[in-house]
């Protein structure tokens, strides 16, 4: 089997890439700000397909391989993919919302996990062991090491916590196209893996379970669940390779992450 391309990016596809980056951050500020007991995952959808072509973009998710909306909106059990909705978020819920932009061919792509109202000391620490997960396998990113030490990191995190990573879906490439090469996982085993070059960019995902690692499908074809029904974190950053470390291209001043 032929062994599929991992595409490198110009510094100019990367600038390019940034403005994608941004504009999906911004974006996901926005949905953000407006997370409270009470908002239908469809408001929330509503808001983010507006700033983004407001702002010259076009959602990256809407009818991507038939998705029916513009962000993922997955509560609670639910691990990603989640189709938004006209239920009220309540008190006491985590969400996850995944953004995606695309602006002049390129593509960012951002989420976070956020309490709804005040939660339990509980589920704020699972968030808080799920975003340092993130900063962990970003730390992980530097020209010359291999895909393999970005998995690594993250799982060290959340397993030393007490939490699983999701195994069935991973990280990915991005540019151009929403998913290119190579998968990122969010496990392995250091020093393997496909070599980080510069000019590699990555969408890196840390999915943080409370419990079992163990995911099943909904019967919407999209909604990922944890299988036993525990709650699950879900962040994500865009990023480029570079000699020095990876830089974060959906970073934004005031952002959620």
């Amino acid at each position: 089997m032929a062994q599929r391309l991992i595409i490198l990016k110009s510094a100019e596809e990367v600038e390019r890439m940034r403005r994608a980056g941004r504009l999906a951050a911004e974006a996901l500020r926005e949905v953000a700000r407006a997370v409270r007991p009470g908002v239908t995952g469809a408001a929330l959808d509503r808001l983010a397909e507006t700033f983004v072509r407001d702002h010259g973009g076009t959602p990256s998710f809407k009818g991507y391989r038939g998705f029916p909306a513009s962000v993922c909106i997955s509560v609670n059990d639910a691990v990603v993919h989640g189709i938004p909705n006209g239920r009220p978020l309540r008190e006491g819920e985590i969400v996850s919302i995944d953004l995606g932009a695309e602006v002049d061919g390129f593509h960012g792509d951002i989420a976070v996990t956020l309490p709804v109202g005040a939660v339990s000391a509980e589920l704020s620490r699972l968030l808080a062991v799920a975003r340092e997960a993130l900063f962990k396998g970003i730390g992980a990113v530097r020209a010359g090491r291999r895909l393999g030490d970005i998995g690594v990191a993250i799982q060290r995190h959340a397993e030393r916590a007490g939490f699983s990573v999701v195994r069935d879906f991973a990280g990915h490439g991005i540019g151009r196209h929403l998913h290119e090469e190579p998968q990122v996982p969010n496990f392995g085993e250091p020093g393997t893996g496909p070599v980080l070059k510069a000019g590699m960019t990555l969408a890196i995902e840390p999915m943080v379970n409370q419990g079992t690692s163990e995911v099943i499908m909904e019967p919407d074809g999209w909604t990922v669940r944890t299988r036993d029904g525990q709650p699950s974190a879900h962040f994500e950053h865009t990023v480029a390779v570079t000699a020095e470390g990876a830089d974060v291209l959906t970073a934004v001043p005031g952002g959620v992450l």
